[in-house]
């Protein structure tokens, strides 16, 4: 690393952002209500020398853009985009996460308040310091960094905080709406600091399957909707099978069922003591890297309907299948892109090891970057996904730390800096 690169690496408030993370994971910010935090993320970036464009999202425009999806109706939002830099000759960069969190659950399963940033051995507890406040934190004190060495960069440098991520993307699609494209991003997610090229897609669909109620002492006098789901449930877990057989792609080849099927929810009938005579499950069906997601979506739609055939009563009553809330499409980009090596080689002189690439399965907003703002994303950021979305979410400080020096560097490499 040359005399600028250590100045600014030099020049990183590793305390303040510890302390700013546990701040903002006070800030209550589920799907719908993510304002507050808006505001909280935008007033930091002023501080950390960032202009600052904020806006109030149009949704009825929004839902016009054949990739909008949502699960949560919202009737306010607000863009937030910190910028430094004036693109005077280097390459522009964004750095992308998103402040909307998932509900905490039973509370008292939590041996840490979920809502307030905890720091104990050696990682901050709270949801959302994972998933992924914790990366959004590290992508606004690594543009502090720079602002704080007086280094002035000539590509421009972006850092966005967008909401709705978890249920669609809304915000990360109105940031591309409002005109920010690059030449390269980061989606700062969970990915235990491997860089990741391409991400899985994920589809929610909503099957409902019918049935004939009987009072349940003559059950046998009616058909059980949770007897006829059980074969169309046994159809869909072949097909998840043949689909990892299907796509070989060495990016996942680490995980045992990359494109996971997964039924999350399901209710079924009225009454306890009434045969069952309609069931609907919801669930995310996992889309390979490049796949056409029309066919994806055909394949089991197929499924679903050749398992109906099968019996003699859904023949004639067929399932419903809808495909609703958050579709995300997947995406990638070569392994050898500039913004994959300037990461990786980044990540390679901070950690003092070479950089492990490999794809992520969840769906993440890296697809609207790439798909809608034809802008070139890697995900990059501290933590184990599979910490999130459950008690205790919590991401390591080592990690934290070895990130804000990546994106530091990784800014400063890219867009380039006045000697």
């Amino acid at each position: 690393m040359n005399a600028i690169e250590k100045r600014v690496l030099a020049a990183l408030d590793l305390d303040g952002m510890l302390a700013y993370l546990c701040d903002l994971v006070a800030v209550r910010s589920l799907s719908g209500n993510e304002t507050p935090a808006q505001e909280h993320v935008a007033a930091q970036m002023a501080r950390c020398g960032l202009e600052v464009d904020q806006w109030e999202l149009d949704f009825a425009e929004l839902s016009r853009h054949p990739a909008f999806s949502i699960e949560t109706e919202r009737e306010y939002g607000l863009g937030v985009v910190g910028v430094m830099g004036q693109a005077t000759g280097g390459r522009n960069l964004i750095f992308n996460g998103h402040v909307d969190v998932v509900p905490p659950g039973d509370e008292t399963n939590w041996n840490y308040p979920p809502w307030q940033g905890t720091i104990d051995q050696g990682r901050v507890y709270g949801r959302g310091a994972l998933d992924m406040k914790g990366g959004l934190s590290c992508a606004i004190f690594a543009a502090k960094a720079i602002h704080d060495a007086g280094v002035k960069l000539t590509g421009k440098l972006m850092v966005e905080s967008v909401i709705g991520e978890e249920d669609g993307g809304v915000g990360t699609l109105a940031t591309v709406m409002r005109g920010y494209q690059a030449d390269g991003a980061v989606v700062v997610e969970p990915t235990e600091l491997m860089v990741a090229p391409a991400q899985a897609g994920a589809f929610n669909f909503r099957l409902t399957v019918p049935g004939v109620s009987a009072h349940g002492c003559i059950r046998e006098e009616g058909i059980s909707a949770i007897e006829n789901f059980y074969p169309i449930y046994q159809a869909i877990m072949a097909l998840e099978k043949e689909r990892t057989q299907q796509f070989n792609d060495p990016l996942f080849a680490a995980y045992q069922v990359p494109y996971a099927i997964c039924i999350g929810t399901m209710q079924a009938g009225d009454w306890a003591s009434s045969v069952a005579d309609w069931l609907t499950c919801e669930g995310r069906y996992g889309i390979a890297v490049g796949e056409d997601f029309t066919t994806a979506r055909q394949a089991l739609e197929n499924r679903i309907a050749e398992a109906a055939q099968a019996d003699p009563w859904l023949r004639d009553h067929p399932p419903k299948l809808e495909w609703w809330g958050g579709q995300f499409e997947s995406a990638g980009i070569a392994v050898d892109h500039p913004l994959v090596q300037t990461v990786s080689g980044a990540y390679h002189h901070i950690a003092k090891t070479p950089a492990q690439i490999q794809g992520m399965t969840y769906g993440a907003d890296m697809r609207l970057l790439v798909n809608e703002g034809h802008t070139p994303t890697v995900l990059f950021g501290p933590g184990d996904v599979r910490l999130a979305h459950k008690p205790d979410e919590c991401v390591p400080i080592a990690e934290l730390e070895i990130a804000v020096r990546t994106l530091a560097l990784t800014a400063l490499r890219f867009c380039g800096y006045e000697a």
